[in-house]
This record gives C-alpha cells, structure tokens and sequence, in this order.
C-alpha cells in the first residue's frame, strides 16, 4: 500500500508503531520510503512508541521515532531529524 501512496505522490508518515516489536510492517515501509518523502507524527493521543504503549502518545515521545528510524536506514539521529524537517516544511509548505 505504501508503494501505491507513493506512486500518487503522497509522503508517508510514520509514528509510534514503528518502534513496537510486533510492527514489522512498519519497519519495512521505514527501510523502504525515500529520504524525501518520510515524514513523522504522533497519533496523539494513540499510539505511543515503546516504552510507553499504553500511555497517552505526544510530539515529546518523537525521539523514539527518530531513533528508530535512524536505525533502520542505517543513518544518525541527526539526518532523520534534518530529513523529515525539510520533508515536513516542503509537505505543509511553511
């Protein structure tokens, strides 16, 4: 699904689910989505990232994310941050 949304032009976001051990899923569409077109989000209040399924999810709990990602696609912290900044400034065009 996420190469079809991809196909139409659209960003893929990718939240809390992709830090669960049962999101494989998630993983795959993270190692999959070009670097301009990732973006992150919260799923407030669902959702939160492990290690805190089950609690109420916020933007604070983004640096689970980000270092998820990052190790998925074999890349730092930082170049998710940079990546999905600018993905997120081109996407709402701020």
């Amino acid at each position: 699904m996420a190469r079809r949304f991809l196909d139409l032009g659209y960003c893929i976001g990718l939240g809390g689910v992709v830090t669960f051990k049962n999101g494989r899923v998630a993983k795959e569409v993270a190692a999959y989505v070009p670097d301009d077109r990732l973006v992150i989000e919260t799923d407030c209040p669902y959702l939160a990232p492990t290690p805190f399924r089950g609690e109420r999810n916020d933007s604070a709990k983004l640096r689970y994310v980000v270092e998820t990602l990052a190790a998925l696609r074999n890349t730092t912290v930082e170049a998710v941050k940079e990546m999905t900044w600018q993905n997120a400034n081109r996407l709402y065009r701020l």
